[in-house]
């Protein structure tokens, strides 16, 4: 009787648990690498697969096919950003404090939908792949809209329809270019911060904790843990 000796893949970790979850991350920061350079519709599977340094079968243990993969990786992403904006929000009691943090964060948050070239993802993507990323975004919305709910209740905000105002409040962060650093990135956080403010009914906006020393410009940042 002849014996073939199989090739086993190598097992990255401490054990097939931790295998899994480092070749999951090495596929998402190659996906997240290659769609920053040339956009999601412009790339292969076979080419992130090679840019993870993992053979492309082993690939499909994972994800079935690329919009799969893009799934995954936003559920990552959408999860851990969730997470510490909560952690953030955490410590903070006044309902306009928590509002300009996550303005602050919403800002800093390099989303793939946004950063990547070529056509936006919801052209190029199947309505349910569309679906499932939508509900990633629920996650986050929803945490705007406690922040709202209890300024509300506390007075802080004015009563409005919240079903209005989530969606158009994200909608300007989602599509508020900042830039890269320097003062003018301070400003234009400052300013984007004033401005969600003034549009949920904040009728005197007060500097932040961090923008309260007026002969100390590098001091005027906006207080946010950045995800």
């Amino acid at each position: 009787m002849l014996c073939q000796t199989v090739s086993m893949p190598k097992i990255i970790g401490g054990s097939l648990h931790e295998h899994r979850e480092q070749t999951r991350q090495k596929l998402f920061a190659a996906l997240s690498t290659l769609m920053a350079e040339r956009g999601f519709d412009a790339v292969t599977l076979a080419e992130i697969a090679h840019a993870a340094g993992v053979g492309r079968t082993a690939v499909y243990n994972h994800f079935p096919d690329k919009e799969a993969l893009l799934v995954g990786f936003i559920t990552h992403e959408t999860e851990q950003y969730a997470a510490s904006l909560q952690r953030a929000l955490d410590d903070l009691d006044d309902p306009v404090e928590r509002l300009r943090t996550y303005v602050s964060q919403q800002i800093q948050l390099k989303r793939v939908y946004h950063v990547a070239p070529g056509p936006e993802l919801r052209s190029v993507l199947s309505r349910q792949t569309q679906q499932r990323v939508r509900e990633h975004v629920v996650v986050v919305e929803r945490i705007l809209r406690e922040i709202l709910t209890d300024g509300i209740a506390s007075g802080a905000f004015p009563e409005q329809d919240l079903d209005t105002t989530v969606p158009l409040v994200n909608a300007c962060l989602s599509g508020r270019g900042v830039p890269d650093d320097g003062p003018e990135r301070e400003r234009a956080i400052e300013q984007t911060e004033a401005f969600v403010l003034r549009a949920v009914g904040v009728l005197t906006v007060e500097p932040s904790a961090d923008e309260r020393h007026p002969d100390d410009e590098a001091a005027r940042l906006p207080a946010a843990v950045v995800a």
